[in-house]
């Protein structure tokens, strides 16, 4: 099975562009684009062709010079620590971009948690923000990536939700503490989540409680 996952995606040798710390052991990595992609599409990357890839969603404008990932530092993990510590001009593997998970015109919620911002500032960056809201779920204050550019793009269609820290400038609960307390949902509005497999779950539930038809959900899974 992963070797027909392999060829289908298969992974070919770039040069790191860049590789910045934007938040404690949160890392933006990047390399030269040279083809295009749809906004809210992923790419495989590892470090060593041996080891196996993971999936990370693009979180750059799709007319960037680079493709950029959005990743955290799992400890233990095979890949990120090693990834995180790796410099300009060094190889990595990636393949090329690829998956469904794209928003249209239409009016929509977009819902994140944590690095799950990262196709939704994929399609900001690349100009596909009309009509859209976005709910950035995190516990602590600090793990609002690209927060000031979201909220001069967005206003008040950014909102925040931080469920640890309370300083009075954010939302002071999760995401489905924001979504719980609002009297109603647009029904016809699309809705796309992006997070973590508990955190897809439990919105996607509270949506349907609230009256969201399931053809208006859409979710992609971070593991």
């Amino acid at each position: 099975m992963q070797s027909s996952i392999q060829n289908k995606h298969p992974l070919k040798p770039v040069l790191i562009t860049g590789n910045v710390e934007i938040s404690p052991n949160v890392f933006v990595i990047s390399w030269k684009r040279e083809g295009d992609f749809d906004p809210g599409q992923v790419v495989k990357i590892t470090a060593a062709l041996n080891d196996a890839p993971r999936i990370y969603s693009i979180c750059s404008g799709n007319r960037e010079e680079n493709i950029s990932v959005l990743f955290n530092v799992k400890p233990g993990g095979v890949l990120t620590p090693h990834l995180s510590q790796m410099k300009p001009g060094e190889l990595i593997y990636v393949s090329e971009p690829y998956g469904s998970f794209s928003s249209d015109e239409s009016a929509a919620w977009w819902i994140a948690t944590g690095t799950g911002i990262a196709p939704f500032y994929s399609m900001i960056r690349s100009g596909r923000f009309q009509n859209k809201k976005l709910l950035h779920g995190v516990s602590y204050a600090n793990q609002f990536y690209f927060e000031d550019y979201l909220q001069e793009v967005l206003g008040s269609n950014y909102i925040c939700c931080c469920s640890r820290d309370k300083n009075g400038v954010h939302f002071p609960g999760r995401i489905t503490d924001y979504l719980q307390g609002l009297s109603e949902l647009p029904k016809a509005d699309k809705y796309y989540l992006c997070g973590q497999a508990l955190m897809v779950v439990e919105v996607r539930d509270l949506l349907i409680q609230k009256g969201v038809p399931y053809s208006q959900i859409y979710a992609e899974i971070f593991f």
